[in-house]
């Protein structure tokens, strides 16, 4: 039978990726209880590896996981010390913050974070290794067939305060030959990584307005933009890469939103892409997060349209 790999797409309050490598196996048989101790050492063995938390890594570490199974398929494969045991990779999305409490609680091994950890966070998950895989921004951006981009591609941090607290309720109020039309803003739900962000680095003590659209994921949040010409969002570089076209990243006092300018900081809504885990990794663990942060784990971060931290 021929080895498979499944991918399961859930979308509810949040959706889950779960990636499973599927291979026939026996288990190790002996008559004379030689290979006794090696058998009890493969049942040890964690060939489970879990992933829960950010919605924007999410289809990231899915995508080099499902590479990393279609590869090698199960751990013998990967190194001749491990068992023959099939590679299962779980990868569910949350949110950056379930993706922390996951690991204090234990329940998931490595939490996923789109935004910088918290000290609370630090303080909670016992021994912590923390992996920076890359670095994302948030583009303030726009449908296509909204003409703001026509007449200006360059919001100040003033006008999105504006826009996003509903000072500015419709579009001629950004300016004055844009059509009598109501701006719909859509943001990540307001307990999410991603709004942390953008609340610290755009809108300070001022709050969204309480009718904005809160998307349950960053693939949803792209979406409303992508469907409504008069909807703006902050939507993640690395969606708006994906979707190439489909929505239009504004300049924010005079920056684009561009690799170069993520990379030095100029762009000023920008988060890193963290992996965290409590205690020390696992040889499954340690060899699946060694391929993430190779050379062609970073090649499948920048292929994604994220910046590789390597």
């Amino acid at each position: 039978m021929k080895k498979r790999i499944t991918i399961l797409l859930c979308l509810l309050l949040a959706f889950s990726l779960i990636v499973v490598g599927c291979s026939n196996q026996e288990t190790p048989s002996t008559e004379n209880g030689e290979v006794a101790e090696e058998v009890e050492e493969n049942e040890d063995f964690k060939a489970q590896i879990t992933f829960s938390g950010s919605s924007t890594l999410a289809p990231v570490i899915s995508a080099i996981a499902t590479d990393f199974i279609e590869e090698y398929s199960a751990w013998n494969n990967v190194d001749s010390s491990f068992p023959e045991k099939d590679i299962i990779i779980y990868v569910s999305a949350g949110g950056s913050g379930a993706g922390a409490k996951a690991v204090v609680e234990g329940t998931s091994d490595f939490g996923m974070l789109s935004r910088e950890i918290k000290d609370e966070e630090k303080e909670k998950i016992a021994d912590m290794n923390a992996f920076k895989l890359g670095v994302d921004a948030l583009t303030v951006s726009i449908n296509p067939e909204n003409p703001l981009h026509t007449i200006k591609d360059d919001l100040s941090s003033d006008e999105i305060r504006k826009i996003f607290s509903g000072e500015y309720k419709y579009w001629d109020e950004v300016d004055s030959s844009l059509p009598h039309e109501e701006i719909v803003v859509v943001i990540r739900d307001i307990g999410g990584g991603a709004h942390g962000v953008f609340q610290d680095a755009v809108m300070g003590d001022t709050q969204v307005r309480e009718d904005a659209i809160q998307a349950p994921s960053m693939g949803a949040l792209v979406a409303k933009i992508m469907e409504n010409k008069n909807a703006i969002g902050y939507a993640s570089f690395g969606m708006v890469n994906q979707n190439e076209g489909k929505l239009i990243p504004l300049k924010v006092d005079g920056i684009e939103p561009t690799k170069e300018n993520i990379v030095n900081g100029s762009y000023k809504i920008s988060r890193p892409l963290i992996v965290v885990k409590s205690g020390e990794l696992t040889p499954s663990q340690q060899a699946f997060m060694d391929v993430i942060m190779s050379e062609k784990g970073s090649q499948i971060i920048e292929d994604m349209g994220y910046v590789p931290a390597n």
